[in-house]
């Protein structure tokens, strides 16, 4: 039955996540809420791994979430589920398209989505700062201001962020690299 449930959820997911894989984030930490098959630091780890593998994200996301729910069947069923939606949708506008290209309804339509993809992706950009540079536990726990942020994460996301614009040729990998080997070295987390 979890099986069947993993798939329906992840229809849903694929169906309603607008802008891509980013896009699924608010429907993964709802997923959690209301399931409790993973939590939101385990969607913390979904975006570390699904950022640092190969393939669209979404996809890695579903089948990270599918295993840690219900193992192979269950990460083979999530990312079917994920993916269902997207083959349905883009096979009846491939047929369709073109007969309504240049339709004022269509590119309105269009360009309608564009900020509800944005809305989305800023909406997970938050979810995530707010598991990665966020220690609101420690914050209620101390009351000292200083305890609410993250320090070491903050430094390594500022870090990355003006090695990348510094030097746009190096590889993203070697970015997602130095970021796993700072994070066991200077043992983030723990």
């Amino acid at each position: 039955m979890i099986l069947l449930r993993l798939y329906y959820e992840f229809i849903k997911v694929g169906l309603f996540s607008v802008g891509g894989g980013l896009a699924t984030l608010p429907f993964l930490y709802d997923l959690s809420d209301r399931t409790s098959w993973f939590t939101h630091a385990d969607i913390a780890n979904m975006i570390a791994i699904a950022e640092s593998t190969p393939g669209p994200i979404g996809v890695n996301m579903a089948t990270y979430a599918g295993f840690t729910t219900a193992g192979v069947p269950g990460a083979i069923l999530a990312t079917m589920g994920l993916i269902t939606p997207a083959v349905i949708i883009i096979s009846i506008i491939f047929r369709i398209l073109n007969y309504f290209m240049g339709n004022p309804y269509v590119e309105a339509a269009f360009k309608g989505l564009r900020p509800a993809s944005i809305a989305l992706i800023a909406a997970a950009g938050i979810s995530v700062i707010k598991v990665t540079l966020v220690d609101l536990p420690a914050w209620q726990a101390s009351g000292n201001l200083s305890d609410l942020v993250i320090w070491p994460a903050v430094l390594l996301g500022v870090l990355l962020f003006l090695g990348q614009k510094l030097f746009p040729k190096i590889h993203p990998v070697l970015f997602i690299a130095a970021s796993a080997i700072v994070g066991i070295l200077f043992h983030f987390g723990s």
